[in-house]
């Protein structure tokens, strides 16, 4: 039996994101002054790649892309780009975006936080018989 339906394994999942987002950041960060090193990002791979809910697209032409599902269990990958350079020691890594976008990583995982306090708050209000 599942109290809060699928949020709480989606909650899971968009922590691990999180989780690993900052993990690749602060590595990128760590080397901002290692010659030669290439910025790391986490991406997804495909957002309508993991939709559960099926739906039809009218075909108006044989030559259209039909939609197919695809069951994939990690939506998110880490990319290296190769084709950037922005030091003169052919390292990549923008120290100021690197920063802007661990702030903004911060943020998404605190909600996330919150978010599943808010889940396990309303439970415990319901074992406490509403007080």
């Amino acid at each position: 039996m599942s109290f809060f339906g699928k949020t709480v394994q989606q909650l899971e999942r968009s922590l691990d994101f999180a989780a690993l987002k900052n993990k690749t950041i602060s590595n990128n960060i760590a080397n901002a002054d290692t010659p030669n090193y290439k910025a790391k990002q986490v991406v997804f791979k495909d957002v309508l790649e993991n939709q559960r809910t099926s739906f039809e697209a009218k075909r108006t032409n044989p030559k259209h892309i039909s939609f197919q599902q695809s069951n994939s269990s990690n939506s998110f990958k880490i990319v290296t780009n190769n084709s950037t350079t922005y030091n003169h020691n052919g390292n990549s890594v923008d120290i100021d975006k690197e920063m802007t976008d661990l702030a903004e990583n911060q943020i998404y995982y605190q909600s996330l936080v919150d978010r599943l306090n808010g889940k396990f708050s309303s439970l415990e209000t319901v074992i406490r018989g509403g007080r």
